[in-house]
């Protein structure tokens, strides 16, 4: 079975002149490759959630979540340190928004779905020879959930063997660890397009199969 945790950091925000978005906009797929190596990833979330975070005896309030935005880079090296990083890759695309014609600028939806295609264009899909499960953190209306499963699903078809099913769920990230992990390791990608930073990156760079820059 092949697990795809979807997330994304920064912003579709394309008002350059009256307010201040980000300069990019980082989509990241975490791939994880069997039911083992996924239970091993939720088991790393929840045991750097309740001994770095939520410690008994200095528990003042319960964080229910990992948050690239959020956490120190030493939890993180924790978390990252819990993980059988055999079974994990990553796959990300930063969208360089000042180079965005305005057409597309009025459809932000419309461009999300591309560059989520566009990653999963690149992960091999042969290995999958039992289910796909698309694991999107939930950002949309039900109208825009519809139509990227629609996108996605049109895309995908002719690369899986019609015995393979694909699940398509849009989550809740507090309710899926393997969302918070992917939100980790995206806010390190986006974190090196949008500021040149690096720190957090540079500790998982061997699990990258795709980081570029889209326009």
């Amino acid at each position: 079975m092949l697990f795809l945790y979807l997330d994304e950091s920064g912003d579709l925000g394309f008002d350059f002149v009256n307010k201040k978005p980000s300069k990019f906009f980082t989509i990241t797929i975490l791939a994880v490759e069997g039911l083992d190596a996924n239970r091993h990833l939720i088991h790393a979330v929840k045991k750097t959630l309740a001994r770095k975070l939520n410690p008994r005896k200095r528990r003042k309030r319960i964080v229910l979540e990992l948050k690239g935005t959020a956490t120190t880079l030493e939890v993180k090296k924790y978390f990252l340190r819990q993980l059988n990083t055999a079974q994990i890759s990553l796959y990300s695309l930063s969208l360089n928004k000042p180079r965005v014609f305005d057409t597309l600028r009025r459809n932000k939806e419309r461009m999300y779905n591309y560059l989520a295609r566009q990653i999963l264009d690149r992960i091999s899909m042969e290995t999958a020879q039992t289910r796909v499960s698309l694991i999107v953190d939930r950002s949309k209306a039900r109208p825009e959930i519809a139509d990227f499963n629609a996108y996605i699903v049109r895309n995908l078809q002719g690369r899986l063997d019609p015995r393979v099913p694909l699940d398509i769920k849009h989550v809740k990230s507090e309710e899926y660890p393997g969302i918070q992990a992917a939100d980790l390791f995206s806010w390190g990608i986006f974190q090196r397009h949008e500021r040149r930073r690096n720190e957090w990156r540079d500790c998982y760079s061997s699990l990258i199969k795709l980081d570029e820059q889209f326009l």
